[in-house]
């Protein structure tokens, strides 16, 4: 064989291994891929976890095995308060997910039961990242 056939070849290869990578992520509609990021979305795992008026349901989008962003999904927080408590978030950013998931993230004073929330969404998020990565 030739230097181009081989060179084919192992692009056809490649290409099947990132389709089978990409088709072996679950499909349960927690775990997706967004810009070449993993995203974790916690509504539908986290459902016990409240703020002060309700669920406190997040995103986390993963790079490199480290937390690039986590974006809060909608909610029935009084916003006063939970924008105050979303600043906490950008605590984990850049931080490796083994180390983001134990995490000591202390609660906004005066927004602490959206603070508590929104740790524990992340929490529990990272959680099943791990195990279903």
């Amino acid at each position: 064989m030739d230097k181009k056939t081989i060179g084919m070849i192992a692009t056809v290869i490649a290409v099947m291994v990132v389709a089978l990578f990409v088709s072996a992520m679950p499909s349960d509609g927690v775990i997706s891929k967004s810009d070449g990021m993993t995203v974790v979305n916690t509504q539908l795992i986290v459902k016990n976890v409240k703020g002060f008026q309700g669920p406190t349901p997040v995103k986390i989008f993963i790079s490199d095995n480290k937390v690039a962003k986590i974006e809060p999904l909608p909610n029935k927080e009084t916003p006063k308060y939970f924008n105050r408590a979303k600043e906490l978030l950008a605590k984990y950013e850049g931080v490796p997910v083994n180390k983001a998931v134990k995490m000591d993230v202390d609660a906004v004073s005066g927004a602490t039961f959206s603070s508590r929330g929104l740790i524990k969404n992340v929490q529990e998020g990272l959680k099943y990242y791990k195990k279903h990565k």
